[in-house]
Parts: structure tokens; C-alpha cells; sequence
């Protein structure tokens, strides 16, 4: 892995004095340095807006930025680039489809479904239009593993149902959860499907056509892509027939006082200059993911997640808080009379970065009946020896805690 991490100039970077280990990627990933270089490279190089220019720059910039829009539809099984749209974030993605498909298809008495596993951006937009709209929300619940209870799922779906939206992989426990049954299930009831694939999309290899969900949202920073950048797929039928998200320009076709018309797909929905280099670090981003390949990838991570618990299980009072069978490398876990808060600070002075609080995710933490979790998170550039240092770490701050 050393020819990895050597590809991440922050990682060669000290905490308090001490090498960092970075075990937050769930929250976001760091960079390597072919991301970095293709972000500088654009400014350095051909830094223009996009489309419609015909001098050079903006024809190399306008072909940098649709090629990562191409590299993005390959790498989730798009059947065509003009399903990719161009948002700032798994959040913002989400928010479109509630405020156009969502808003503009259901009426009063109509049903979403979504699981108390979810993040915070894959409830509150239905919350918003629920309220607006006279909508019914229900909740698919799981059990003490983390795992949903798919036979309480079947029992929510009815005529009335007209989306399920669910995350593809919990931000908090780490639980894979079985979408592709989920989205069967759902389409055999008559409804659209919503895929928050955040956590996803960094470490299991998606084909949207395989899986048939009909929308599928995630993020470039949580896989080495710059923040700001996020992607929204959605079958084409269902795009051309949605009303734009914003207004403004390179949305439209044409523009009078009297009536404005939309552009084609997927301009119709990306209105304004766009994150270009953002665009372009992800397409570095995904060629870095492809090099080494998912299947390794998450392979690795799976060894790191399989370690660490073995060795965290071992502490007095620990216990680990999701244990799915299958799980994403998501370690989430509470300790007997301390704060979560308290932890992380403390691992923070061994050099140690981790997340501690509800991670957008307070009704997974209800359901545990705990306030927060500490949460270690692996990505490829990770190593079992900064697992063996992270469980030393943790069991030195729960000496001192007492």
C-alpha cells in the first residue's frame, strides 16, 4: 500500500507531533496528488467558462469538464452521459429530485418511503414536501444488528406508495443494505426509487442499469474528488419530463419576455457557470478509483474494518454499535460512561483523526438509545498497522479517562 499512500502529499503530515493516521473518510476522503494536479493544471492551463465559447481554452475546458461527465456515466453503468447532472453534492442531488420529480408528480395522500438508517439529507427533503404537499412519510425500521427488516418494508408498500428513497450504505453503522431487492419490491408496487449512494459509490462497485433504481445521488469528495462536486443519475425519460431545478443561464433554449425554453439533457438542470475544475478533479478522481480497481479496494478495506473490530472488541466496556454482517468499512462504537466528544479529542492528541457526534444521523442513534457514536472509517490508502496504532491509541485514552 506504500505506493498509495505516497500518492496522498497530506498523509506526510503531523498531528500534535505525531504521523497522522486519518481514519474520518466517511466524512471525506483526501486527495492524491493526480487529483490535485488535474485541478491546478485547469487553472494553470485552460481556465474558461464552458460551452459556447469557440476560442481554445474554453473548447479544451468544455471538453475536460464533459469528459469526467463521461468517465462518471462509465463508472456507475449510465447508459448515456446526458443521465449525469452536475450537482455541488449528494445533498443537493437529493433536494432536485424532491423539488422537481417529487413536487411536480405527487399529490395529497401519496406515500414516501425511507429508512431510519438514513442521513439527514435523504429525510428532511421529504419532511419539507410531506408538509407541503399533504404527503404521508413511512419508515422502514432495523434491527440491533443494523440491518433493515425487509419484511416490514414489504408491509409499507401499497398503491398509494410512489417513491422509496433509501441510502445505499449507512453513513452511521456502515450496513450495505439489499437495494436491489428494495428497488424490485418498490417498482412491482408501481413506485420510483431513490438511491443515496454517498457512502456507496467509494467503495462498491454501482451499475445503475443492473440495479434499475431510478435515481442514484452521490458525492466526489468522500472518493478523492474535490468537495463541491456531487452527481445526480437519472433515467432520461424521467429528466426530460421534470421541470428545471434553478433558472438562469445554459439552462435554457431560448429566452423572451414573453416565454423561456429548456435546454437538452442534462443542461436542462445545471444552470449557471458550473463547478468545472471540480468536474475535473472528479474525473481524475474516478481514473485514481480505476487504476487500482473497486474489487481490491474494497477488499482492502474490508480486512482494515475485520482488524480493527477484532481488536476494539477486546476493550473493556466497547461495544461496537452496527454489526451487519455486511457492512461497508464503517467502525461506529460507544464506550461505557464516556462521551464520544471526549474520545475523539483525545485521539486527536495522539495524532489520531476520527468523527464523533449523531453523523447526521440522530434516528439511528434514537433507535440505539445513545446521543453519539465514535466513528473510524477506512479508505484505501489506510494500513493495518495504523489499525494495530489506533486500537493502542484508544486503549491509552481509556486509561486516562478511568
Amino acid at each position: 500500500m506504500k505506493h498509495i499512500r505516497d500518492q496522498f502529499p497530506i498523509l506526510n503530515r503531523t498531528v500534535h507531533g505525531k504521523p497522522l493516521i486519518y481514519l474520518d473518510n466517511a466524512a471525506t476522503t483526501q486527495k492524491p496528488r493526480a487529483v490535485i494536479d488535474a485541478i491546478v493544471h485547469y487553472y494553470e492551463n485552460t481556465n474558461a467558462n464552458i460551452h459556447r465559447g469557440i476560442h481554445t481554452l474554453s473548447e479544451e475546458a468544455t471538453n475536460a469538464h464533459e469528459t469526467a461527465r463521461q468517465k462518471v456515466a462509465d463508472f456507475i453503468g449510465a447508459k448515456t452521459a446526458q443521465e449525469i447532472i452536475f450537482t455541488r453534492g449528494t445533498t443537493e442531488s437529493i433536494n432536485l429530485v424532491a423539488a422537481t420529480w417529487a413536487r411536480s408528480q405527487l399529490q395529497s395522500g401519496d406515500e414516501i418511503i425511507i429508512s431510519a438508517l438514513e442521513h439527514h439529507s435523504n429525510i428532511v427533503p421529504w419532511q419539507i414536501l410531506r408538509d407541503e404537499k399533504n404527503l404521508k412519510l413511512r419508515v422502514i425500521p432495523f434491527d440491533d444488528n443494523g440491518e433493515l427488516i425487509l419484511d416490514e418494508y414489504q408491509k409499507l408498500l401499497n398503491e398509494k406508495t410512489r417513491l422509496v428513497a433509501v441510502g445505499h450504505v449507512s453513513n452511521a453503522l456502515g450496513t450495505i443494505n439489499p437495494v436491489k431487492q428494495i428497488i424490485e419490491l418498490a417498482h412491482q408496487a408501481g413506485a420510483k426509487v431513490l438511491l443515496d449512494g454517498a457512502q456507496a459509490a467509494p467503495h462498491l462497485a454501482v451499475n445503475v442499469q443492473d440495479l434499475d433504481c431510478d435515481f442514484y445521488a452521490f458525492s466526489g469528495h468522500k472518493m478523492y474528488a474535490p468537495t463541491g462536486i456531487g452527481v445526480l443519475y437519472g433515467k432520461a425519460e424521467l429528466l426530460n419530463a421534470m421541470p428545471p431545478y434553478q433558472g438562469g443561464g445554459e439552462m435554457i433554449g431560448s429566452v423572451t419576455f414573453e416565454k423561456s425554453t429548456w435546454n437538452v439533457l442534462p443542461f436542462k438542470f445545471e444552470a449557471g457557470t458550473p463547478n468545472i475544475a471540480g468536474a475535473i478533479g472528479l474525473g481524475a478522481a474516478i481514473d485514481f478509483v480505476n487504476q487500482i480497481g473497486l474489487d481490491k479496494i474494497a477488499a482492502h478495506e474490508h480486512q482494515l474494518l475485520e482488524n480493527a473490530t477484532a481488536q476494539l472488541q477486546d476493550l473493556p466496556g466497547l461495544r461496537v454499535i452496527g454489526t451487519a454482517p455486511n457492512k461497508a468499512a464503517v467502525l461506529s462504537f460507544v464506550v461505557e460512561n464516556q462521551h464520544p466528544n471526549d474520545i475523539g479529542m483525545l485521539l486527536d492528541t495522539q495524532g489520531i483523526a476520527v468523527r464523533t457526534g449523531h453523523h447526521c444521523a440522530q434516528p439511528v442513534m434514537d433507535r440505539y438509545d445513545i446521543p453519539a457514536t465514535t466513528r473510524a472509517s477506512f479508505a484505501v490508502y489506510n494500513t493495518q498497522d495504523e489499525v494495530t496504532q489506533f486500537a493502542a491509541a484508544l486503549q491509552k485514552v481509556l486509561l486516562m479517562l478511568g
